[in-house]
């Protein structure tokens, strides 16, 4: 089971530990970093499965505002997309941008495949045991590297369930219900 990226929709919070999070209108795919010499470019941390397709967009959206910056440019460097937007032609423009989410809207991300999601999607999913115990909801989804890790408030406080197939045996989005097979160890007695 694996599942794209964290999303923008990580500050927002429903009223109550069941409610449904808005659908994001922005997927988070990048971050800012830093600018990179002195023409405006911005030197931007990758935050998506898909990086080849940054260059594929006309329009980027940052900060909390979502603002649309047309695309004039995009490359790769070190591990890094470095971006050069309109209206940022030099390293004070560029470095106003430092530390600002970088966007597409949620319509132009790519079509995930069977048995992927999007993190905005499973917070607030119930995770019941296979035995039928209710270890509350999902309030956070922390990307390791490894796999995904599920933290969730509930009965016992907070739980973290790894993301792996021996441990997540069933996540019904529409139901809102993941199962899970606790492995020993996982749960303190």
């Amino acid at each position: 089971m694996r599942a794209a990226r964290r999303t923008s929709d990580r500050d927002e919070r429903g009223s109550g530990p069941s409610s449904r999070l808005p659908e994001p209108r922005f997927i988070v795919i990048g971050r800012v970093l830093r600018p990179h010499g002195i023409r405006g470019e911005l030197r931007v941390e990758i935050l998506t499965d898909y990086p080849e397709r940054i260059a594929l967009h006309r329009v980027l959206y940052l900060g909390p505002e979502s603002r649309p910056y047309p695309v004039e440019g995009v490359r790769f460097h070190r591990g890094a997309a470095l971006i050069k937007l309109a209206g940022c032609d030099d390293r004070t423009a560029a470095e106003a941008l430092r530390g600002q989410w970088v966007q597409v809207p949620i319509e132009a991300a790519v079509p995930l495949e069977e048995g992927e999601y999007y993190h905005f999607q499973v917070v607030g999913v119930e995770v019941i045991t296979a035995e039928g115990e209710s270890l509350g909801r999902i309030v956070e989804v922390i990307d390791t590297g490894a796999n995904d890790v599920y933290v969730v408030h509930g009965p016992r406080g907070e739980v973290l369930i790894p993301a792996i197939e021996d441990v997540v045996r069933e996540l019904d989005l529409e139901a809102r219900r993941m199962i899970v097979e606790i492995l020993p160890g996982l749960l303190e007695e």
